[in-house]
């Protein structure tokens, strides 16, 4: 097993070097291309920091949308041909941190080429050369499934949760004890919306938490340092997904005696589901996962 190991390994290096070598015949891309493969590589550690400020900077807001959108086609490929699952994950991190910190055009681009060929649907991804391996493809797919919920999310709700500046609503500075934290921390735009945006925005909401909750390794997968890393950028979004889903909550619950039938039907089961997500969240919590 340990041969085996170390020939894939070798393999692997060799792969990355190969691919490094015919991105140094593109003179187009060819710094990008160099970044993103050195990112994505088959060693067994989160990309470095590096490299991923290179992507960053290629796809910035002072470059035109045409190396943005080459940046995600080159990320779509490497994401398409590879069978590692270390591979595949860093792949995910990059598009990942791409969307958290990047400029929005990278989110715009990438919900447009996803319209068009779905990237992030990694349903049959499989890395079967170990039980290792297979632990830590499960956990990928999973990752996969919550970027793409997130993607979905931003394109319901026309903005990115993550990237919200939360605001102090007015009369602000009169607040019971029970709710002077929330307060200090200011409040989402959910708070604000009427009654038709809640029912359409909060259900996508809460469909995104479900993905972000369902991220929690099993077997070998939760001692896996690049898996935790990922994790870690998943929890961080946490905060604004829960402050953006409360907020509604109570926008919803204010407004619910004054919605027609059919309307306070929907708002029913979405106020059911945030009872069955704050169980959920709970039970994580004590497991130290949230």
């Amino acid at each position: 097993m340990a041969t085996m190991q170390s020939w894939r390994k070798a393999y692997g290096a060799l792969k990355d070097s190969t691919t490094v070598g015919l991105a140094n015949l593109n003179s187009d891309f060819k710094e990008l291309d160099i970044a993103i493969v050195k990112a994505t590589n088959h060693v067994e550690c989160p990309p470095k920091e590096r490299h991923i400020r290179k992507i960053l900077a290629a796809t910035g807001i002072s470059r035109p949308r045409a190396d943005v959108a080459y940046c995600i086609r080159a990320l779509a490929r490497r994401l398409a041909k590879t069978h590692n699952w270390t591979v595949a994950l860093k792949t995910l991190i990059v598009i990942h941190r791409s969307l958290r910190e990047g400029d929005p055009t990278f989110r715009e681009e990438l919900l447009n080429f996803c319209q068009r060929e779905r990237i992030l649907q990694l349903s049959n991804f499989k890395d079967d050369s170990s039980p290792i391996a297979w632990d830590c493809s499960a956990w990928v797919r999973t990752y996969a499934l919550f970027l793409e919920e997130r993607l979905e999310c931003f394109r319901i709700l026309k903005y990115d949760v993550e990237a919200e500046h939360l605001t102090k609503p007015h009369g602000s500075d009169k607040i019971s004890v029970l709710s002077k934290g929330a307060s200090n921390q200011g409040h989402s735009r959910t708070r604000e919306l009427d009654s038709e945006e809640l029912l359409e925005q909060l259900p996508a909401l809460q469909q995104l938490l479900y993905r972000l909750i369902a991220c929690c390794p099993e077997g070998a997968a939760l001692g896996n340092y690049v898996i935790q890393y990922a994790l870690a950028l998943v929890l961080k979004e946490s905060f604004k997904i829960y402050c953006a889903i409360n907020d509604g909550i109570i926008n919803l619950v204010d407004k619910f005696f004054e919605m027609p039938r059919h309307e306070a039907i929907k708002a029913l089961e979405i106020y059911k589901k945030a009872g069955q997500q704050l169980v959920l969240t709970l039970g994580h919590e004590s497991i130290g996962i949230l």
